[in-house]
């Protein structure tokens, strides 16, 4: 049976295991910042998603399920992700950095078929392999093996990512603080940083300390306006979720037990929905 969201977030050395995770997307995110920056935002991250989806489920000899604007504002709309007029924008945007390209330019601009550029599928790869190996740390398990020797399972395995992601309450509606930096750009990235940096003999603390200090060095890093991140951190202060250790600035950030909490909640989630995809492709008789 895949692992439950409980099983990931309950297990002794889940924090280590995550955080080795969060600097595999970190490393990511520092080689192809902007691929990275592309699905900075949530929304942006399901949107991805989705055209991932619809690229690995196209069949060559029907043109019914190629990829096209159209049926990607489709897809979106029907699952509540994002409006028209922004799913349309983003799909510009993959075109304009080469991170979507057409097949043909035959019929009119929505009807042109669509796939994803190899240099997109093989960074999006990094974060199947990140999540693969999470799941096997904390099982033992041999799911990065099992994959490594199917790459091409990789074309069933992340529309099923997709679907579970699409499909998940805890992922689509998480809570306050995690919430508050999902529509930060590269908001995934602050949370992985800030979480990547806690000691795990800390994790049980009311007040965590991470490894930030600087907000500056914190936004230019990040390549982000220092006013922007700041008021967003200055929204998470006020909530109690995170603070400094001492002055602003010149000590240690914290974050709370709350949103650490929140945060791992998200990652098992993820993780769960992973783990039961994999399932799906690489059932336990085909692993024997």
């Amino acid at each position: 049976m895949p692992l439950s969201a409980e099983e990931i977030a309950s297990h002794p050395a889940a924090l280590r295991h995550v955080q080795e995770q969060s600097r595999a997307l970190i490393h990511v995110y520092e080689t192809s910042p902007r691929l990275a920056a592309v699905f900075a935002t949530q929304q942006r991250w399901l949107l991805g998603h989705v055209g991932l989806a619809l690229h690995f489920r196209r069949d060559p000899n029907d043109r019914r399920t190629e990829m096209t604007v159209a049926r990607f504002i489709e897809v979106v709309r029907r699952n509540s992700v994002a409006s028209r007029n922004t799913a349309e924008a983003f799909v510009k945007e993959m075109l304009h950095y080469n991170i979507a390209e057409y097949v043909s330019k035959s019929g009119d601009g929505r009807a042109h078929p669509l796939r994803v550029s190899a240099a997109t599928i093989e960074t999006f790869t990094s974060w199947i392999h990140a999540h693969l190996r999470t799941l096997d740390r904390i099982d033992a398990g041999n799911r990065l093996a099992t994959f490594l020797d199917r790459p091409d399972m990789l074309a069933k395995l992340q529309p099923l990512i997709c679907d579970g992601l699409l499909a998940s309450d805890p992922v689509r509606e998480p809570e306050q603080t995690f919430s508050l930096f999902i529509w930060l750009n590269n908001g995934g990235i602050v949370m992985d940083w800030l979480m990547s940096g806690i000691d795990p003999e800390d994790a049980d603390l009311d007040k965590i300390p991470t490894s930030v200090i600087s907000i500056s060095e914190f936004a230019h890093w990040l390549k982000l306006s220092r006013t922007h991140l700041a008021r967003k951190l200055h929204d998470a202060e006020a909530l109690g979720s995170i603070g400094w250790v001492g002055q602003r600035g010149h000590s240690v950030m914290w974050v709370s037990r709350q949103f650490y909490d929140e945060y791992m909640a998200v990652q098992a989630a993820k993780l769960a929905v992973v783990d039961a995809a994999f399932e799906t492709c690489f059932p336990p008789a085909d692993e024997s």
